[in-house]
């Protein structure tokens, strides 16, 4: 998490005044409109997520021809390269180094700049995506001056600071909704490049990564309606932003993309939130898009009927018969909890890192009517507690969550990388979660084996295997935090 409280690193309030007093506030208030908190969590207004820059620094990877330059501390661009060799990336990506001189007096602005005019090959690429972390915007480095364009290369400045946007999920949506803005003008301006695959069917533009499979599994469902499945945005490439733009409707499945959502309406686009998730997502999501796009009732009637039936066989096929907790932080998490629900498992709470809008309402209100907490913005202190309070069959979350669960006896999986790498669209994804839920709520008596079997070894500050059991002091404890955080205000008052 990002939240900069311990050691010489400033506090996120600190560095967020910093940055408005080098001129960032515009994009500060954008952030906090775009991906507001709750106030109400006080200190716990940031939910769990990793560097915010990942999200980002991801979409901009996952790109053809688009070259990454990050500006921020050492340590911090070392940690985020791990990004690019954990997806396989196979990209270099630029890091422009600073001093305390050159971040002081301007010089590292030049810097950037004479990077990306050395990077700008048309032969090479189409974008430049250059990210200010925390220092260089805490330090106003202004990204908003480099050209928009060098050698017809694309450049796209932004800034993706820990203190600013709260997860990494919603970094993703900056690049996207910077990127869609750049097209957007462009089209505006005159011929783009065509796409290099563009249906002669009106199509829906879809927001928010999902397995592979379900674009098509949604493009299947659109057929009989005389509609295709554009591009999902974010994109692979960046012809797919016109046709992505150039749809008759964006589809919000994941509900926290609000920059794009807002390029799309600028664009004339209509918007329409859920997905087509279980029999009544799914026959949901279908009226949605009948209405808005206008379509014969009958047509959508028949179609609809089709797939309720398909999907309803599926979960009947696959059923899930067990209490279910469910967090995360990717988006989805609302909708995995209603292909839950309707597979027959007991899902008592939902806890996203992710915001409350419009676009999940009817999610939210499907799974409330259904007697389920929905916790937006929920910290990792929140989905643990939901772990003690409901002793789940299993507990699907983030890693944390996960190791907690298990050192509890309690089978629990990744969300990310067991939850989100399965279809959850319309009848393929109907009863896809019930090999991998059946199976690890199935191990519960192997965690009890196990639990036994390491049952005296201590936990805290007793972990291992002692002859003489250390003991605890927290007055010691209690001691060194105050002194610490003595220290720590007084660092930050040097120079203010």
């Amino acid at each position: 998490m990002s939240d900069g409280s311990a050691g010489a690193c400033s506090s996120k309030d600190t560095m967020r005044d910093a940055a408005r007093a080098a001129g960032k506030s515009d994009i500060l208030d954008q952030y906090a409109s775009d991906y507001p908190v709750d106030p109400a969590k006080g200190p716990h207004d940031q939910p769990q997520s990793m560097c915010p820059a990942f999200g980002s620094l991801r979409v901009g990877l996952r790109m053809k021809r688009t070259a990454t330059v990050l500006s921020g501390s050492a340590c911090c661009v070392y940690g985020l390269t791990f990004t690019s060799h954990f997806y396989g990336a196979r990209r270099t990506v630029g890091y422009v180094p600073f001093s305390s001189e050159t971040l002081v007096t301007g010089k590292l602005f030049e810097d950037i700049k004479e990077a990306v005019e050395d990077l700008a090959d048309p032969d090479n690429y189409d974008a430049i995506v250059v990210t200010n972390l925390c220092v260089p915007t805490a330090s106003g480095v202004p990204l908003r001056l480099l050209p928009d364009q060098i050698n017809g290369v694309r450049i796209i400045g932004i800034d993706v600071p820990g203190f600013g946007i709260p997860t990494h999920a919603e970094a993703k949506d900056v690049l996207a909704g910077a990127m869609l803005a750049y097209a957007r003008n462009e089209a505006m301006e005159g011929p783009v490049a065509t796409p290099e695959k563009r249906s002669d069917k009106p199509t829906v533009a879809l927001l928010g990564e999902m397995f592979p499979a379900d674009p098509v599994v949604i493009g299947q469902m659109l057929e009989p309606l005389g509609l295709a499945a554009g591009p999902v945005v974010p994109t692979r490439e960046w012809r797919e932003l016109y046709s992505a733009l150039d749809c008759s409707v964006a589809a919000a499945i994941h509900p926290f993309y609000t920059a794009s959502i807002r390029e799309f309406e600028s664009a004339g686009r209509p918007v329409i939130g859920s997905a087509p998730v279980g029999a009544d997502g799914t026959a949901a999501w279908l009226d949605s898009l009948g209405d808005v796009m206008g379509l014969p009732t009958d047509k959508v009637a028949g179609v609809k009927n089709a797939m309720i039936g398909a999907c309803k066989g599926a979960l009947a096929g696959s059923p899930i018969k067990g209490r279910v907790t469910v967090s995360g932080y990717e988006g989805s998490e609302l909708l995995v909890a209603r292909l839950l629900i309707e597979s027959g498992a007991d899902v008592p709470y939902v806890g996203s890192a992710c915001p409350k809008t419009k676009w999940s309402d009817a999610d939210r209100e499907w799974l409330e009517a259904k007697g389920v907490r929905i916790n937006l913005r929920a910290s990792l202190e929140d989905d643990i507690a939901a772990v003690e309070e409901f002793r789940p069959d299993l507990a699907i979350g983030t890693t944390p969550v996960v190791q907690h669960a298990k050192a509890k006896a309690i089978p629990a999986l990744y969300f990310t990388n067991l939850i989100s790498a399965r279809p959850l669209m319309g009848p393929a994804g109907a009863g896809s979660l019930a090999q991998v839920i059946n199976a690890a709520m199935g191990n519960k008596e192997r965690f009890n084996t196990m639990r036994d079997f390491f049952e005296g070894v201590g936990d805290g500050h007793a972990t291992g295997v002692w002859e003489d059991t250390p003991v605890d002091r927290p007055k010691f404890r209690k001691k060194y935090a105050a002194l610490n955080e003595a220290a720590r205000k007084a660092s930050e008052a040097v120079g203010t």
